[in-house]
């Protein structure tokens, strides 16, 4: 159930003046920064922005912020894209599964465009902001909300508002408790027992709080542009290293907003992997059955999953249209995937209309979409070794196969490594590719 009635996240007021011009008055827009490539998730971004990589079988990332923002009440939604935006832009739409089809507020797409004076890309998060000014002042707005595209968690962001109201906030910063030894990878906000900011620190080496910032924000519009228009020549402006510390300086009231709930950063392969084994849990500590704070996705008009004769399953997510003919244990499986007799599939992901052959054994893989797995294919074979190219990305002891890749009958692929792109037998010399090697092939990149 949306809940909308109450909240006056959504009032609208029309005014005439001078006969014919109309003033549209929001309380509260977001607008939602979907436009990084995320390039430390390797080759699932290749060909698509993070926030449209699939997740949780039949979901794509973005799919939480806005389903947050129309369970908060907020029906105005501005989603500034940049990097490989067709399959986000298409995904969205006009809004229609989360309710966002308006003929006033609604969804709206921001991509970078053509200026009489300039023409620039985003160049930082606040940048891309600021070059959406003339959106924001279209709605009047008191308040706004600053989200990301690419986090994995449920919040209700009229809570959030009503603390910002109730301190007297500007800027309000989402932040969440981290443990100590961790909160050097964040930038952290110091506070009173009030929880009005005294403080930042950027990934400090010695943090005096472990209140680490969210990237979500609440700011009043007013403080929000003359912030924008004030540091409009800063170079890749951001939020974090400029437009948050400048509204400091200047001595806006700023207030932390502490988060208690789930939340995931699924910016690494690793962090990726382990939220979509978090959601199959007997317990789960991220649960997406919950009949009062729902996740809405675009669905496909596909058949129901057909589950074969000698088919296993255990403890695993299946999406619609997928046939199982194998065994499936502790994985994700997106829609129409299909999965053929003997083949085995453990601790993996694997994304939509994926297809794996008989007798093929996957280990810890995570499998793009409309990847096709040759029968007998071993993935996640032998000892773990360092990836030869992105250790920092590639590890763990996952194998990653980027999008519409194939891979020919019989190969066996260690661990780290990462495959993308239409490959032949040739391509492994005695049907082998070691771990921690990268087969990434002309015209594909990690």
């Amino acid at each position: 159930m949306l809940k909308l009635s109450t909240t006056k996240r959504s009032i609208i007021d029309f005014r005439l003046a001078k006969g014919t011009d109309i003033m549209i008055k929001k309380e509260m827009i977001a607008m939602l920064l979907a436009g990084g490539q995320g390039s430390r998730l390797g080759v699932l971004t290749s060909k698509v922005a993070k926030p449209a990589v699939a997740f949780g079988g039949k979901y794509r990332i973005i799919d939480f912020p806005l389903s947050n923002c129309i369970n908060s009440g907020i029906d105005t939604v501005g989603v500034l894209t940049q990097y490989q935006p067709l399959r986000l832009n298409t995904h969205i739409g006009i809004g229609i599964p989360w309710d966002l089809d308006r003929n006033i507020g609604g969804v709206t797409i921001l991509p970078p465009y053509e200026k009489s004076t300039n023409s620039e890309w985003y160049t930082g998060t606040a940048n891309a902001i600021y070059q959406n000014i003339d959106y924001m002042e279209t709605y009047n707005p008191e308040y706004v909300l600053i989200l990301s595209g690419d986090h994995i968690y449920k919040m209700d962001y009229e809570v959030m508002l009503d603390a910002h109201k109730a301190n007297g906030a500007e800027v309000t910063i989402a932040a969440m408790p981290v443990p100590y030894d961790e909160a050097k990878r964040f930038g952290i906000v110091i506070t009173d027992m009030n929880r009005k900011i005294l403080d930042f620190e950027e990934k400090p080496e010695n943090p005096r709080s472990n209140l680490a910032s969210m990237g979500i924000y609440i700011f009043n519009w007013k403080t929000l542009k003359e912030a924008l228009i004030k540091l409009a020549d800063q170079p890749a402006l951001d939020f974090g290293k400029h437009l948050i510390p400048h509204c400091f300086k200047n001595g806006a009231p700023m207030y932390a907003y502490e988060f208690n709930g789930y939340w995931k950063d699924v910016g690494t392969l690793n962090s990726y992997w382990e939220a979509n084994m978090e959601l199959i849990d007997i317990i789960p500590e991220f649960n997406l059955y919950e009949e009062y704070w729902k996740i809405y996705t675009k669905n496909e008009c596909m058949p129901p999953q057909y589950l074969g004769p000698e088919n296993v399953v255990e403890k695993s997510i299946i999406g619609k249209g997928s046939n199982i003919y194998g065994k499936v244990y502790n994985s994700v499986i997106g829609c129409g995937v299909t999965i053929g007799k003997d083949a085995v599939v453990r601790d993996s992901i694997i994304m939509n209309r994926a297809e794996i052959g008989e007798g093929a054994e996957l280990n810890k893989a995570i499998v793009a979409e409309d990847v096709s797995i040759g029968d007998h294919v071993v993935l996640g074979y032998g000892d773990e070794a360092q990836n030869e190219t992105d250790p920092g990305i590639y590890n763990h002891g996952l194998v990653t196969i980027g999008e519409k890749s194939v891979i020919p009958p019989g190969v066996k692929i260690g661990k780290n490594s990462v495959v993308s792109g239409i490959t032949t037998a040739e391509d492994y010399p005695d049907t082998y590719l070691g771990g921690g090697k990268t087969l990434i092939k002309v015209g594909d990149k990690a």
